[in-house]
């Protein structure tokens, strides 16, 4: 894909040039591209990777026409953001020639591990020297950042070295009419990296198979980690893994060919688009009713689906013929496990059988994650497949080196150089000091492979976050500028630069969790208008009481019981919750003990399912009361209607709401209809005051962000009511925390800009 400015910087081009290109050019056999097309315009010269991308000298009366074709059809896993041709003075040689690589370096992207592409999957499926390998690859497909120690990309500095290259696979890789010319993981059986099964078993892929379809559950190591895998159609397997894992509800992802896919899920041909890139992500998809188990997803109308994207999967997947669970294999709250030995110590409790090859995993990355929307897909995580690629800078922002460290849950670290950001994989959640462990380690992991050395760095505003007291800690020591960053002030920004945003005025609507407000409160509903630079808040949620601080994240009949208090019906709040200590919860309250405000809309929505008996107690993963009151919601008719939240002096009132919906449900009315007006009402009344807020500023631009629009349902309604205007996300970068690192940086360098 071509994604970058072609520069002449001569006004008359000579039959000798230079050309640099630059961008996602190393790895992804850009050099024997360029070989090629050189060889048909009949040049001579040389081209090579170095510290700023491909260099190319080239020689002959077709000399300028290399750059268009350049342009014009790249590789296919290639990222060009930049191409600049001028007059050389070299001495050619007789031929084109590839030369090794120059002086190492990082001014170049490093590209992301690919699925198998068709060719190497018909070797497999054949009966050539390949068939049945399950490391087969080339230079259109297979692994790239798991494997990368350092740049350039040459097999030198991956954890292919341990290979040595047979005759065989050494006369491909140095053929550059062959597809694996210069492949770096290029292996066969003769030379290339092996499995092995515990406990033992002569074909340890036979073996996996086995007991897969016998029920058991199989640890197997893939890409950036290892997965633990059980038959989905088996319903005993898949109650075990849950116990086992101690993993009572959350969603699993499932694995399966696309014809077994369609058997499941409802699929259009974008879904299906989605599931076949080179990223191969986690899609998901409305589920068909009834064809898995409801432990798969309990309460949930969507699956996580995705391809086998290499051919250990692929091979796995084909010998089972049914969807298989396909979990990241790590214990609650801790990152993925890479290595053997960790599998056994940690998956060992969890898996009947251990599968593995002797190929390393350089770093741990888990599988990406996609919700296909109302215009495009939204990224929910960022990981195997999209990262190490880079976003580009708005134009009007200045080019400098920074570094941010995101927030607290779903950690990702931003850095920029180049007018590019990296927005890194995902880190996990810092309350665990193992993530926060794998957090620190990523930080420098990408500061030396990047060549990174920031001038600024940013954090979250809030006072307590890990990762804000790192980036603060950091600035103190090194002498560093460190700016602060109002969590949805970074949402928004975020979600303007996604889209490569430039200047004026936008309006903001953000929906989220908790974030640490300007005004020390707690933010989660607001709209804001404003820049990268600055901000206004305008509009927010009515403040209730977080009773009980974190305690009310988890326990969504806390946050019901302070929102039917406040509309005046503390009756049903006693009715609904009789056995829950709610005497005590208003004494603290009312004696202001452990009970911020917020204005939180993901506290709202667990309200709103706790009032419809949805996990009230205690929810068993983030965000599991609201994903089931939105499925709830998706079984009523679009025609159920909607609730009213009027805005007062800036304050959008949920009490009429709340008042409805306690009426609907002493009436009898269904509680999907009562799910959908609820999340009608709350789109509705946010649209309605942010087109108003719109109007007042001049703005022609909503940016859409935060945790809660991971809602397919409340984002379809809000687009639908601001669609006359430029919606800014939700897309490559994350609405959830996830995306606030970059967002960050956004701030960081606009308001460098301006001192």
């Amino acid at each position: 894909m071509f994604a970058g400015c072609f520069s002449l910087h001569t006004a008359r081009v000579e039959s000798q040039i230079q050309i640099r290109v630059r961008g996602r050019v190393q790895g992804v056999g850009f050099r024997p591209f360029v070989w090629r097309e050189a060889v048909k315009l009949g040049l001579v010269g040389e081209v090579r990777n170095d510290r700023e991308g491909v260099l190319i000298l080239a020689a002959g009366k077709r000399a300028a026409a290399l750059a268009g074709k350049i342009s014009e059809s790249p590789p296919p896993l290639s990222e060009v953001h930049a191409i600049e041709v001028s007059t050389a003075d070299f001495q050619p040689t007789k031929e084109f020639r590839i030369v090794e690589s120059g002086v190492h370096g990082a001014d170049t992207a490093c590209a992301p591990d690919a699925a198998s592409c068709a060719e190497c999957l018909l070797e497999v499926a054949g009966d050539g020297r390949r068939a049945g390998y399950e490391f087969t690859n080339c230079t259109n497909c297979g692994p790239r950042f798991t494997i990368l120690k350092a740049l350039p990309y040459d097999r030198a500095t991956t954890t292919m070295a341990d290979f040595a290259m047979c005759s065989a696979c050494r006369a491909e890789y140095d053929d550059p009419t062959d597809r694996r010319f210069h492949a770096q993981p290029l292996a066969c059986p003769e030379c290339g990296p092996s499995l092995r099964i515990e406990p033992a078993s002569p074909e340890p892929l036979t073996g996996a198979v086995n007991r897969l379809l016998c029920g058991q559950i199989v640890a197997l190591q893939g890409l950036g980690g290892f997965h633990l895998a059980c038959d989905a159609t088996n319903a005993a397997a898949v109650q075990t893994l849950r116990d086992r894992k101690r993993r009572p509800a959350k969603p699993f992802a499932l694995m399966a060919t696309l014809p077994i896919i369609r058997q499941h899920a409802i699929l259009s041909e974008d879904e299906a688009a989605l599931l076949e890139g080179t990223d191969a992500p986690i899609v998901l998809l409305d589920a068909a009713v009834g064809t898995l188990p409801e432990a798969i997803a309990p309460g949930l109308d969507r699956l996580g689906w995705m391809l086998p994207y290499t051919p250990l999967h692929y091979l796995i997947v084909k010998g089972v013929g049914r969807p298989l669970v396909m979990t990241s294999g790590n214990l609650s709250d801790e990152p993925q496990v890479i290595s053997v030995s960790e599998a056994k110590e940690k998956l060992g409790p969890i898996a009947d059988s251990i599968l593995w090859h002797d190929r390393g995993i350089a770093r741990r990355l888990d599988d990406s994650v996609v919700l296909p929307t109302l215009k495009s897909s939204m990224v929910v995580r960022r990981a195997r497949g999209l990262t190490p690629g880079t976003i580009d800078m708005p134009e009007t922002l200045p080019d400098r080196q920074v570094v941010a460290y995101g927030g607290e849950l779903k950690a990702a670290i931003c850095l920029t150089k180049n007018r590019q950001a990296m927005l890194s994989h995902h880190l996990g959640d810092l309350d665990s000091a193992l993530s926060f462990e794998e957090f620190q380690r990523t930080d420098r992991d990408l500061a030396d492979l990047m060549e990174q050395v920031p001038e600024l760095i940013a954090v979250d505003m809030h006072p307590d976050y890990r990762a804000s007291q790192y980036g603060r800690d950091r600035a103190r020591a090194e002498g560093l500028p460190c700016c602060e960053v109002q969590h949805h002030h970074a949402h928004m920004a975020a979600a303007l630069g996604s889209v490569g945003w430039t200047d004026g005025t936008a309006v903001g609507v953000i929906l989220d969790g908790l974030g640490y407000g300007s005004d020390g409160s707690i933010w989660g509903g607001e709209i804001l208008v404003g820049n990268y630079a600055s901000f206004e808040r305008l509009v927010n949620l009515a403040l209730a009481p977080l009773p009980g601080g974190d305690a009310a994240n988890r326990e969504p009949w806390r946050n019901a019981l302070m929102r039917l208090d406040a509309a005046g019906v503390p009756d049903i709040a006693d009715r609904l919750f009789s056995d829950a200590p709610r005497d005590a919860l208003r004494a603290a309250v009312n004696a202001g003990i452990n009970a911020p405000g917020s204005s939180s809309a993901g506290r709202l929505f667990d309200a709103i399912a706790a009032c419809l008996r949805i996990v009230p107690d205690r929810q068993t993963y983030e965000g599991e009361a609201a994903m089931r009151l939105e499925a709830l919601a998706n079984r009523a008719a679009k025609s159920a209607g909607s609730y009213e939240m009027p805005c007062h002096s800036g304050v959008l009132d949920p009490t009429p709401m709340m008042c409805a919906l306690v009426s609907d449900l002493e009436r009898g009315v269904s509680k999907s209809t009562i799910a959908r007006r609820c999340h009608n009402a709350i789109a509705d009344s946010f649209a309605d005051s942010a087109r108003k807020v719109a109007s007042e500023h001049g703005a022609t631009t909503i940016a859409l962000s935060g945790g809660c629009l991971q809602n397919r349902l409340l984002l379809k309604r809000l687009m639908e009511r601001l669609s006359d205007f430029e919606i800014c996300g939700p897309g490559p970068v994350p609405v959830n925390d996830g995306g606030l690192a970059f967002g960050q940086a956004l701030v960081a360098l606009a308001q460098s800009g301006e001192e």
